[in-house]
């Protein structure tokens, strides 16, 4: 893992290789380069739950990392803490800030982000914003900061389908050294929730009790696994 501000840790796997792009192809290639330092700016990324915003930022500020300074920040998370969370922030130069519709529409926030954004910008550096909603249907208090983020480049990602959820289950296996077969995979899809964060946490957790039983993923398995939780958990 991987150290950033506010003392969170990136996970291991939100990395650019574990990201399936389907769809998200475009996305995907303008967050690599700006991992990379070709291009710098405001992005915005926007879509549903599930859709992969947070792994995308997290990804690039996984690979951002490796030539500057970079940040990912949580405003879920870390939005009743105050305005003072962005303290120190302009000196980054890649800075992921995830779910802004937290702190849109406060004058304080907005303001401060708005700043942020204008040193970023004279400095050379790179904000990447992601929300449900683009800048255009934001409920911003600060008109200017709206249209700012409006200006720059806005990605709409799109959720993944049954058969591309399937795809990236089985990536995120290989990826921790498994095969994950067709029909596990099928199987997990139709008896849990088809959102991707889910499935991974499931499919993370099915995982390391393979390895500590020795066991593959198959579905016999995967219900002795599920069957003792439930018996742990009283249920």
């Amino acid at each position: 893992m991987r150290q950033i501000s506010l003392g969170l840790r990136l996970p291991d796997r939100a990395v650019f290789a574990s990201f399936l792009a389907a769809r998200n192809t475009e996305a995907l290639e303008h967050a690599r380069r700006l991992a990379g330092g070709e291009i710098a700016g405001i992005t915005w990324l926007c879509g549903p739950d599930g859709a992969g915003k947070t792994h995308l930022l997290q990804a690039i500020c996984a690979a951002a990392s490796e030539r500057m300074r970079a940040g990912y920040v949580p405003l879920a998370q870390v939005s009743g803490l105050g305005v003072g969370v962005l303290e120190g922030l302009p000196q980054l130069q890649c800075l992921c800030l995830d779910d802004i519709e937290q702190v849109a529409g406060q004058p304080d926030w907005e303001r401060a982000i708005f700043g942020l954004l204008r040193e970023m910008e004279d400095a050379g550096g790179r904000l990447i914003v992601a929300a449900q909603a683009p800048p255009a249907l934001t409920n911003w208090a600060l008109a200017d900061l709206g249209s700012r983020c409006a200006a720059g480049a806005v990605f709409q990602l799109r959720v993944l389908d049954e058969n591309e959820q399937q795809a990236a289950l089985q990536l995120r296996a290989r990826l921790r050294g498994f095969e994950l077969p067709a029909e596990t995979s099928h199987w997990l899809q139709r008896r849990f929730p088809r959102d991707m964060r889910s499935l991974y946490e499931l499919l993370d957790t099915l995982d390391e009790a393979g390895l500590a039983a020795q066991r593959r993923l198959t579905i016999p398995f995967i219900r002795e696994v599920l069957h003792s939780a439930a018996r742990t958990r009283g249920e």
